[in-house]
């Protein structure tokens, strides 16, 4: 199996939206960036899946060292192999490589946020970085396609937190901010205990308002000129737009349940997305 082929597979095992979201591409531009995604799934899932903290910063810390090896020509793993012509191709820079490692490892010390000024930076670390690599990747023209880039990266991981309470709940992380839960009147222990309430739903319904507003910000930065390069991220915007509207017509049970659409349908809103540009 060669670098690019394991990328491709990772990337489809993951039935995740980000695949649906670069099908359409042309070969060159779908290899790199199933390269990129798969480096962001191998990470992260050093992160979700081990469960002493000592060995996940081992881990982290060797993935470390193939983002250097990655610039120098010598990596090892096939992901890191991968990643060789495509950082040369498309200038992907090795900080923002790094920073991603360095928002997993914030789950590996930090479990609660005490406002929304404290998540932002792990918030960015995570997805508005991969937002940023991956608008190099796609191409532009007009700088404020970056902004339109970290924004949408943003909206991305805040329906992810969404989506993940009762999930991140069960290990022992809470995203939500603090100081919102008690302004909902709602607390760690309810959330750790999967207790609903009206509050509890209140606080949900300002965090689904809190995405769609970074959902607006992005499109509203998003230069004409550049609209059809970036179709792909506005492919997963569509997917996970429709996955917001699913949880909250659904009252937002995300305590005892995760909410997602079915394969067939993000392959639908997909092409829809790509066919209308």
């Amino acid at each position: 199996m060669t670098p690019d082929q394991y990328c491709q597979r990772k990337a489809a095992q993951s039935g995740s939206s980000f695949y649906y979201s670069f099908l359409f591409l042309p070969p060159e531009r779908r290899r790199a960036i199933s390269a990129l995604y798969a480096y962001c799934r191998e990470v992260d899932d050093i992160v979700d899946e081990c469960t002493d903290a000592g060995v996940a910063r081992t881990k982290l810390a060797w993935w470390r060292d193939q983002v250097s090896a990655i610039y120098e020509g010598t990596p090892q793993h096939p992901v890191a192999r991968a990643l060789v012509p495509v950082v040369a191709q498309f200038r992907l820079q090795k900080e923002r490589l790094l920073e991603l490692i360095d928002g997993m490892e914030m789950d590996l010390t930090q479990h609660r946020y005490a406002d929304f000024d404290a998540l932002k930076p792990y918030c960015f670390r995570v997805a508005g970085v991969v937002g940023l690599l991956s608008a190099e990747i796609f191409g532009y023209e007009n700088p404020d396609t970056l902004n339109y880039a970290e924004n949408l990266g943003m909206a991305f991981q805040l329906t992810n937190i969404i989506r993940d309470v009762g999930e991140d709940a069960r290990r022992d992380r809470v995203y939500l901010p603090l100081d919102e839960l008690a302004r909902y009147q709602v607390s760690v222990s309810d959330i750790m205990h999967a207790r609903e309430s009206d509050g509890f739903r209140q606080l949900m319904e300002m965090q689904i308002e809190r995405a769609l507003g970074y959902y607006s910000a992005a499109f509203a930065f998003l230069p004409a000129a550049d609209r059809r390069a970036q179709r792909p991220g506005l492919v997963m915007a569509a997917i996970y737009r429709t996955l917001l509207d699913e949880i909250r017509t659904d009252g937002s049970k995300v305590l005892t349940q995760r909410t997602s659409l079915t394969p067939l349908r993000k392959l639908w809103i997909a092409w829809k997305t790509w066919v209308q540009g």
